[in-house]
Parts: C-alpha cells; sequence; structure tokens
C-alpha cells in the first residue's frame, strides 16, 4: 500500500495517542516542505543554488519522519553536487508525487 512512507516510522516519531496533533503535522509537512520542495524549478531557472539548498536541507527531517528514507537520501544527494542536481531533481519530483498522494491516504485512514 505505502510506496515511500512508513506508518510505522510517523507513529514512532509523532505517537499515537493524539491523532488531532498527528492531522496537524502531517499537514504541516504537505503545506510546507512539499509545497516547498515541489517549488524547487524556480529556483534551478535562476540557479539560485542557495535556495535550493536551504529548502532540500529543511525538508530533510521531515522525510525522515514519515518513514521516505530514500527520498531523503534523493534530497542529500541535490545538496551535496548542487550544481548537477537537476535530475536528482526530477526523480525528487516523482517521490514528491507518490509522498503526497501517500500521505493524504495516511490521514483519510487515521
Amino acid at each position: 500500500m505505502y510506496q515511500l512512507v512508513n506508518p510505522q516510522s510517523i507513529f514512532q516519531y509523532f505517537g499515537d495517542d493524539d491523532k488531532e496533533m498527528l492531522r496537524e503535522m502531517i499537514q504541516i509537512i504537505l503545506d510546507t516542505n512539499l509545497h516547498d520542495l515541489k517549488g524547487l524549478d524556480q529556483y534551478y531557472a535562476e540557479r539560485d543554488f542557495d535556495s535550493i539548498k536551504k529548502k532540500c536541507h529543511k525538508a530533510k527531517p521531515s522525510m525522515s519522519y514519515i518513514g521516505a528514507i530514500d527520498t531523503r537520501k534523493l534530497l542529500e544527494s541535490i545538496e551535496k553536487d548542487l550544481e548537477n542536481s537537476y535530475p536528482t531533481f526530477e526523480k525528487l519530483k516523482l517521490d514528491i508525487e507518490i509522498i503526497e498522494k501517500e500521505l493524504h491516504t495516511f490521514l483519510e485512514g487515521l
């Protein structure tokens, strides 16, 4: 059912006793981190590597919280070689789509 997100990791980081807080935390990840990552195209077009690095760095902990370890590794790879990272960003965009769907599925199941 889940390709990238790991519900066990979500419960491990956020607990499973407060469903409302859990919903809020997942929504924050959707609204901030994933939203920011989806907007990286603009920074690539401008060759604004500082902003790309900041957005990727900021999103890494969230990927750990939701168990998307392979996606976190993509973010780390982008950070290590910013100027040659666009092909990795293309992979990241595919992951983001999957993660968004999986997080919505997770929220519906709470």
